[in-house]
């Protein structure tokens, strides 16, 4: 990849969906390779995944397809050379958590456990993406979010937290995944607190309708940025995706 020079505007791809642990709705069916292949097909250089199934000793024997690899070097295979995954839900027979694919180094990135009480596990993937020829590096956060209101608000704060103290206040920032924001809260708090802004409503000036991906009524997957703008924000189209996970994906360029 060639230099790019600190003062050439410069954009990249980014593509966020949540993988249903590579199973159709309802599990199914596994369809990881499949989705592979859609994922291939966006063209983005930065993917941010959640629910990526990182070893499961029952589905490798149980389907023949299930691959032998971590499900995000599965994906990242051939296309996108960095990758970091961070661990969420431990289970007798594996884990899962969230996952980002990068065709950019990535020099440094840190699993946040924000999960607060119960079964439920979330964490936040922190990841810094060096762009050649830029001397301030791309700081990109995949999340997944809890489903209980009060739990959201307290996993934001420790997000607002992470970007204003963790992350130089001149350093790009895009911070994608499910929010499971279904009363839409988390737009004030994200812009008031730590300066970030979903693409949709910017573009549009609501978030995306993502779930269920079948007949999307929920707008519970987003973008956000910060020191950095975006265009061509997209829900990508229900086929083939609505086969291929219960949230529609979502994908943006972003401008620095």
């Amino acid at each position: 990849m060639a230099a790019i020079s600190a003062d050439t505007p410069f954009s990249f791809k980014v593509l966020t969906v949540n993988i249903h642990k590579g199973f159709t709705f309802f599990n199914r069916k596994f369809i990881l390779p499949e989705l592979r292949e859609a994922v291939r097909k966006v063209g983005a250089d930065v993917v941010f995944l959640q629910e990526v199934t990182g070893n499961h000793l029952k589905h490798a024997s149980k389907f023949e397809n299930f691959p032998d690899a971590p499900h995000y070097e599965f994906l990242a295979d051939t296309i996108w050379p960095e990758f970091a995954y961070g661990r969420n839900a431990v289970y007798t027979n594996g884990h899962h958590g969230n996952a980002l694919l990068s065709k950019f180094p990535i020099v440094h990135f840190e699993n946040h456990d924000v999960s607060i009480s119960g079964p439920e596990r979330r964490g936040m993937l922190h990841c810094e993406l060096h762009i050649p020829g830029r001397s301030v590096n791309v700081h990109a956060i995949c999340v997944h979010l809890g489903l209980v209101e009060t739990h959201r608000t307290q996993q934001m704060d420790m997000l607002c937290n992470l970007v204003r103290n963790a992350i130089p206040a001149d350093a790009p920032v895009v911070v994608a995944g499910d929010f499971n924001d279904w009363r839409h809260q988390a737009h004030a708090q994200l812009a008031r607190r730590a300066g970030l802004h979903e693409v949709f409503v910017q573009a549009h000036g609501h978030a995306a309708r993502t779930f269920p991906a079948r007949f999307p009524v929920l707008r519970l997957d987003r973008i956000y940025v910060r020191n950095a703008r975006s265009h061509a924000p997209v829900v990508l189209p229900g086929k083939p995706w609505s086969h291929l996970s219960d949230h529609a994906p979502l994908a943006a360029e972003i401008d620095l």
